[in-house]
């Protein structure tokens, strides 16, 4: 598979005011996070919230600026020009998690779905309106002229990410930024959404960027991992390696917060590995530190992403055996 996007050093630091006081402190949103997506693959970006998931998708798209570093599509550099924005606008399509916050609830479906089509002048009228269609059917949303009549507020809440999808999917772009797309809907139609994505993915062969706190659909739909903490990536590879052999503290306590099906293992104590987060907002060496139960003295140094096995690596001065 060919690489159609990269992720070079990237930054983005936003300063935090204080009431009552003129003086602020630097939230490192994102800090230094490299990585790179090939063609049709799912890469699923992970972690608790405040993490940078989502600033990282919106320094993808340009609608914030980022600090440094470099953003690589198709072997380009997207930079501040007209040209490359309006280019990986049209190429990288995101999903946002409130199905009904990200679309106009004044607007008909088949305007929502038509208007990326009209913005990037797409064809004429009967070829826009032809796509429309088409796309609602990719979705499953039939009759998809009726559909096509309705408003947002007509539809349940699994429809209307369905029509948020179709509207991704109307450009026909190589890449989808999917944050948290499921986390709203009920568990009954999470499975069939994921589904229906996994279907259009490998259909078009479209690569994924999957945002996402939970790591049981994060195992079901992607490929490769990167574990987000405080602005950073402190543990990377491929899927089922890093959540079957974690080898960072931060990394096995996402895993231990997964729910559990069997009502018979409930009683269970998992093993506390995490400590509660500091309040301040400031840290020396290891970020993870404050809440970690391994840290030693030489986690006074930041560490750095070391390779594992393979293509598996991990941001750790104690690597966690591998588990069993």
């Amino acid at each position: 598979m060919t690489e159609i996007l990269k992720i070079e050093h990237l930054k983005k630091y936003f300063t935090k005011k204080r009431i009552f006081s003129s003086a602020g402190s630097s939230v490192k949103a994102v800090d230094d996070v490299s990585f790179s997506i090939k063609k049709g693959e799912v890469f699923v970006l992970a972690g608790e919230s405040g993490s940078g998931k989502s600033t990282i998708a919106k320094l993808i798209l340009k609608s914030i600026q980022a600090d440094s570093g470099k953003i690589i599509f198709e072997n380009q550099e997207i930079d501040n020009e007209n040209i490359n924005i309006k280019k990986i606008r049209m190429n990288c399509q995101m999903i946002h998690q409130d199905p009904y916050d990200s679309i106009n609830p004044r607007m008909k479906i088949e305007d929502i779905v038509l208007e990326p089509l009209e913005i990037h002048n797409i064809g004429n009228k009967k070829e826009r309106n032809r796509r429309m269609i088409e796309v609602l059917q990719e979705v499953k949303l039939e009759p998809a002229k009726e559909i096509s009549k309705k408003y947002p507020h007509m539809l349940s809440g699994g429809q209307r990410q369905r029509v948020v999808l179709a509207r991704a999917l109307a450009l026909k772009p190589k890449i989808i930024l999917a944050d948290e797309p499921v986390s709203m809907l009920d568990v009954s139609i999470r499975a069939e959404m994921l589904e229906l994505m996994k279907e259009l993915q490998k259909k078009y062969n479209i690569s994924f960027i999957y945002i996402t706190h939970d790591l049981a659909t994060a195992k079901y739909f992607g490929q490769r991992i990167g574990i987000l903490y405080l602005g950073k990536i402190v543990e990377t590879g491929p899927i089922e390696e890093v959540l079957e052999n974690p080898r960072h503290p931060y990394t096995q306590a996402l895993i231990d917060a997964i729910s559990e099906p069997n009502p018979n293992n409930l009683n269970i104590k998992k093993e506390i590995r995490i400590k509660d987060p500091p309040d301040a907002d400031e840290f020396e060496g290891c970020r993870f530190k404050p809440r970690c139960t391994y840290a030693i003295e030489k986690c006074c140094k930041e560490p750095d992403l070391e390779k594992v096995e393979g293509d598996h690596y991990s941001a750790c001065h104690i690597k966690l055996e591998q588990s069993e």
